[in-house]
């Protein structure tokens, strides 16, 4: 029987490119990857106070709808700092999903539990606290 061993730097290659396989099945299942940042952890979805702004994320968006028809609806429950939809980057068209920023927490949460599975545009949206923290 043969077996043949492997050099310091075939290994290292192998062991580089399954790090990097791990990597990426994280980032394409959708793990958030926890770390800290000088010595702080970042802020849990739902540790915001009220008064503190929050990031909504909104799905199944239909893809037809512009940032300003979102703002309309979120602006009914309070003040909206901003709103993105995500958009593919080869083609510009939306990917149907995105984010508003709400300046007051305990609005935002009325927002959430108003909009969450209502029709908008033929569509049944989903809404909830993004679990990221809002962009500044």
């Amino acid at each position: 029987m043969y077996m043949k061993f492997l050099s310091m730097g075939e290994v290292l290659i192998l062991v580089a490119a399954l790090s990097l396989g791990w990597f990426l099945v994280g980032v394409l299942a959708g793990q958030a990857m926890s770390f800290t940042l000088l010595g702080r952890r970042s802020r849990k979805p739902g540790g915001a106070r009220v008064g503190e702004p929050m990031e909504i994320y909104v799905g199944n968006l239909p893809y037809s709808i512009k940032e300003r028809e979102l703002e309309r609806a979120f602006g009914r429950y309070g003040r909206v700092d901003s709103v993105r939809i995500i958009k593919n980057k080869f083609n510009g068209k939306s990917k149907g999903f995105g984010f508003v920023e709400m300046s007051d927490h305990g609005e935002a949460s009325e927002a959430v539990r108003a909009l969450n599975g209502k029709d908008f545009g033929g569509r049944r949206i989903v809404v909830n606290e993004a679990k990221s923290e809002p962009r500044s």
